[in-house]
């Protein structure tokens, strides 16, 4: 999996980002955040948007569960089926994936289409 990103970069760039990997045929899937308790590293509404090559623009908790949104990205993008993920620091993935800033994070995913 390739690490390119366009961290703390503005939503827009994020879109603009998946819909350049959509043109040149890509497949893509947005991660959003959408609801959030305590104290989270994104606000809701952050973004990622993630290719089939692994590649990603955005950030969905500053570092702290990119790797495991990008997995289930990749599933999202085969199989089709939108997944809603939740971190929290009382759950045992979330101090697997590195989400230990005591807040919880909800996370939605969906595959792009063209």
């Amino acid at each position: 999996m390739t690490t390119e990103t366009l961290q703390d970069t503005a939503q827009d760039d994020v879109l603009a980002q998946a819909e350049t990997w959509l043109n040149a045929g890509d497949k893509v899937a947005l991660a959003t955040v959408v609801r959030t308790w305590g104290s989270s590293p994104r606000p809701i509404g952050s973004q990622l948007a993630i290719n089939a090559d692994g590649r990603f623009a955005g950030s969905v908790s500053g570092g702290c569960i990119e790797g495991a949104v990008i997995t289930e990205a990749l599933e999202t993008m085969e199989d089709g089926k939108p997944r809603r993920l939740e971190f929290g620091v009382s759950d045992a993935m979330a101090w697997e994936v590195g989400l230990a800033c005591g807040g919880e994070i909800e996370v939605f995913v969906e595959k792009l289409d063209a």
